[in-house]
């Protein structure tokens, strides 16, 4: 297993060059929630994946045919008598225990790790915020992490209007301890990761509907719009973040998500947003 296929990252144009393939594939929605910002960081999105206009996998319903129950003293039922009956879909399981007694009520929002709160690098940063050693076959390599500008204060203010949860496409091994080392508050009340993720079309695709959360009471906080292709109505959605000290996005959303955690319809906002 190599560095990379630990941390699921975007590129950064500073570091390697930008894939000749890679294309602005940001939707009309996106943009219009962006332009509502109105801030000059809210540039168009360039991205290296390889699919947005993906549909999630068909599922199939199974039916099965069973006769009906035999009544006492009565002989079996004829083959003219078999009904058809569908079979139910088993219960799902779901990613997320039941909503606590604190966060009733509560609107749901995932947020992202990866170039939404933090860049990570196995290259050496001078002034990295944390060092996380990882241990890939065998040999520990030392993970350095920027914090990206206001994400503390963003994290606070998200755990006292919402459910916060952590979806990163990465693996535990590696965004498990940095989680720890971010989240001193336990804004979180969940932590998912790679293997919750459904790899489609490749992509690691956060399918929301498997969350146990009512799809309109939640919101998705991320930069790679790969994330959320299932469900793009339910995305804020960031520019990337590297190294940019400078940056104001996270702390420019917090009026947007004030007036979400008040709403019980979250697409009632999102959409007016879009509408603009």
């Amino acid at each position: 297993m190599d560095n990379t296929s630990i941390i699921t990252q975007v590129a950064n144009p500073k570091e390697e060059d930008i894939l000749s393939s890679c294309q602005e594939k940001v939707s009309q929605s996106n943009s219009s929630l962006k332009k509502h910002r109105n801030r000059s960081i809210f540039s168009p999105f360039f991205c290296c994946f390889r699919d947005y206009n993906a549909e999630p996998p068909a599922t199939n319903n199974k039916t099965c045919s069973l006769p009906p129950p035999a009544e006492e003293n009565s002989s079996p039922p004829k083959c003219d008598q078999v009904q058809v009956i569908p079979i139910p879909s088993p219960p799902a399981k779901y990613l997320l225990p039941e909503v606590s007694i604190n966060d009733y009520g509560k609107n749901c929002v995932v947020i992202d790790l990866d170039e939404t709160l933090v860049h990570s690098s196995f290259k050496p940063i001078s002034n990295a915020d944390f060092i996380v050693p990882v241990e890939i076959d065998g040999t520990v390599h030392q993970v350095y992490v920027l914090k990206r500008p206001h994400v503390d204060e963003f994290l606070q203010k998200m755990g006292e209007l919402f459910e916060c949860v952590l979806f990163t496409a990465s693996l535990a091994k590696y965004a498990d301890p940095v989680a720890d080392l971010l989240d001193r508050c336990g804004v979180f009340r969940a932590r998912l990761f790679r293997e919750s993720c459904v790899f489609h079309r490749g992509n690691y695709v956060k399918d929301l509907s498997r969350l146990g959360r009512e799809l309109n009471k939640v919101i998705i906080v991320d930069n790679s719009p790969a994330s959320y292709i299932f469900h793009p109505e339910n995305a804020v959605p960031v520019q990337s973040w590297f190294d940019d000290m400078t940056d104001t996005e996270l702390l420019d959303l917090l009026p947007l998500f004030e007036d979400l955690s008040k709403e019980t319809d979250v697409y009632s906002v999102l959409q007016s947003l879009r509408a603009r």
